[in-house]
């Protein structure tokens, strides 16, 4: 099975939303998790799923890894690194 990580800076804009994150990465058949330190804990989500999202808090200048498992992990790890940055 692939595997590829990404490390990425938060920078989006207000009309981008975890909604429509959430929404683009429904299309592909590869797991895809947001990794995140929150309140001195490691926390990774699936990014397929929007409770997981909030629980992240997302802002601007957050530090994430991005770590997708798959067939198609290349094209989705791409998409979600331009959405956002």
């Amino acid at each position: 099975m692939n595997e590829i990580t990404q490390e990425v800076v938060v920078n989006i804009t207000e009309e981008e939303t975890i909604i429509d994150l959430s929404q683009m990465t429904q299309k592909y058949h590869s797991e895809i998790y947001l990794k995140k330190i929150v309140g001195g804990s490691v926390l990774e989500i699936s990014l397929k799923s929007f409770l997981g999202l909030i629980t992240l808090q997302l802002k601007n200048g957050d530090h994430l890894t991005v770590r997708v498992v798959g067939e198609d992990c290349k094209e989705a790890l791409d998409e979600v690194v331009r959405f956002l940055s």
